[in-house]
């Protein structure tokens, strides 16, 4: 389904979400709310996700696919705000995450830097964030949420 579509509304007694989620990276995300969030006053639920991991992913010098943890909570941030600007409610944030050590994200508190990389890349498919690093994006999302 294109982004910028919502599916018809069911034809059912039960109330039903349509999930929407967005991964658009830091820059667009605030640029315009998707088209399909203006669409979303139908009347039809919508259930808004942030996949921020996905929009922000790039290639480093050491050649290893990662992300970066300020652009994370960039877009993050992005989205709870264009969904607001259209009369929605975020639902819901997707972080590709671990408990374990790894430096296969940039930044957070431990300061993972570029060359850092190598040291604990686990991953055999998406770069994801360390314990440490995934709690300094969720306590900002906490508030976000708390602000609504």
């Amino acid at each position: 389904m294109a982004q910028d579509r919502l599916p018809h509304r069911p034809q059912r007694a039960a109330p039903c979400a349509a999930g929407r989620r967005t991964r658009r990276g830091r820059g667009p995300v605030r640029r315009a709310p998707p088209p399909a969030a203006r669409r979303a006053r139908l009347g039809h639920p919508v259930v808004w996700l942030c996949d921020p991991v996905h929009g922000n992913t790039y290639t480093s010098a050491t050649g290893h696919k990662v992300r970066h943890v300020d652009t994370v909570a960039a877009e993050i941030r992005g989205f709870f705000d264009a969904v607001r600007s259209v009369g929605g409610r975020p639902g819901g944030v997707h972080l590709e995450a671990t408990s374990a050590a790894v430096t296969e994200c940039v930044g957070g508190p431990a300061g993972v830097t570029e060359e850092d990389v190598p040291l604990r890349y686990e991953t055999a498919c998406d770069p994801r964030l360390n314990g440490a690093q995934t709690a300094e994006l969720i306590a900002p999302v906490a508030e976000l949420c708390a602000a609504e």
